[in-house]
Formats: C-alpha cells, structure tokens, sequence
C-alpha cells in the first residue's frame, strides 16, 4: 500500500432523509449522539467511511445502522469541508439527501445513536457539527426539485388523490394554498398521471384515485423534454 508524506483528512457521510405521512409537516430524521463528540445532541445519520467502502454505500449502511431505515435511494447533495467543523480533526462530510414515506420507514435506534426520532422541520432541536447548514441546504435542493420533477414516486402511497398530491406539494414548498384548479390543470397535461378508480369505504363522495405512470414519466427524461415537467410542476406561489 502507499504512503504519503502529507495529511490526509477523514470522510464522513451524512443523510437527509425528509419524511411525509400526509399530514401538513415535512418531518427529518435525527439521532441522538451516544458518544463524543455533542453527545447527547441532535445530528444527521451518518459516520466515517471505510477504506474499501463506496461513498454511496457508506451513507446507506450509516443510516441502516443507526436508525434501522433502509432501502432508500438517496441523491448526492454537496461536499462539507471548511476547517474546524469537527472537532475530532480535519473532516470532510459528502451529504446525501433521500425522500420517504414515514409509514414505510420506522425508526429504530441502534449502533452509536441513543435515539431516533422525526421532527419537524419547522420545529428542530439544536443541532451537533455543521448540520443546521447541511440540512437548510437540503431543503433548498428539495424545494428546487419538487418544480421539475414528481417526488410523489417516494413519498406517497401507490394510489392517492389530487387533493393528496396538492396537499404534498404544499407540503415540501411551505406555502399555504394553490388554486385548486390550477394544480389539477398543469399536474395533468404532464401525462405522468393514471387514473386506477375511486376511493371506497368513505364517508364522502369518492375522490377519483391515480397513480403515477412511471413509464411516461421516464420517457420525457429520456428525450431531454423536463422542460415539460418543469412547466406544469413549476407553480407559482
């Protein structure tokens, strides 16, 4: 193996994961420090990469081992290295951001983590290291892509209603009301919805219920037409 005569700074990795279950509130998922450094703080899922270890990898076996969450896709979000943002040395953090459905990922937690836990993003705790910054990136990331691309793929039930996928975009973006027929309007010339029925066993007259149609979707990627996407995705606020 070679040697080097000059420092080489660690890596770590830490995860974004922004959860929906519905409701009005994006939530994130933080742990507990069980050690030093700011234990007993808030922070990202996250840890040292492993010599032979793939970043990517790195990020998903951090957070399966401290929170019990896996088998997400994640997105690469930005590279954390200013000097000093550790205080156990010279340590650069690749970040990785994911989208999920709180209901399909229970929390659990385990190896260095004393806690896990959702919050609010409105309402986080104080946070260790530099994360306060690392998430308020994210969320801008977030927000930039809900405009151009359906995140609903992650982050709804396989078959939902308009209002559900309305009150979903509202969500993420933080404002309180799109006109309604607005929304429906641009959501469906993208062509990216199928209708699948109407709801059953409810107290109200039955919403009509859709699915996203993955094939059409990843056709207008694939002929570089997310101008399309961001067109209709792009509402104003």
């Amino acid at each position: 193996m070679p040697t080097y005569s000059h420092p080489r700074p660690s890596v770590t990795v830490d995860v974004v994961v922004f959860g929906y279950d519905g409701g009005r509130d994006l939530k994130l998922l933080l742990i507990q420090r069980g050690g030093e450094p700011f234990k007993g703080q808030w922070a990202l899922p996250g840890g040292f990469v492993d010599m032979e270890e793939d970043l990517e990898a790195s990020a998903l076996r951090e957070l399966e081992e401290e929170t019990g969450v896996k088998d997400l896709f994640v997105e690469q979000l930005y590279t954390f290295g200013a000097p000093g943002r550790d205080p156990r040395g010279r340590v650069i953090s690749v970040a990785y951001f994911a989208l999920v459905n709180l209901t399909d990922h229970p929390a659990v937690a385990a190896s260095d983590a004393a806690r896990v836990e959702w919050f609010k993003l409105h309402e986080l705790p104080e946070l260790a290291f530099d994360h306060a910054e690392i998430i308020e990136l994210a969320t801008s990331r977030l927000r930039a892509k809900v405009r151009y691309q359906p995140i609903g793929f992650e982050l709804l039930p396989r078959e939902f209603t308009l209002a559900e996928l309305q009150a979903l975009y509202e969500t993420v973006l933080g404002v309180p009301q799109f006109n309604k027929r607005n929304f429906r309007t641009r959501i469906m010339k993208t062509g990216i919805l199928q209708e699948v029925g109407r709801q059953e066993n409810v107290a109200h007259r039955p919403a009509v219920l859709y699915s996203f149609n993955e094939e059409t979707y990843h056709r207008l990627v694939q002929q570089r037409d997310s101008a399309v996407l961001r067109r209709a995705l792009d509402f104003e606020i």
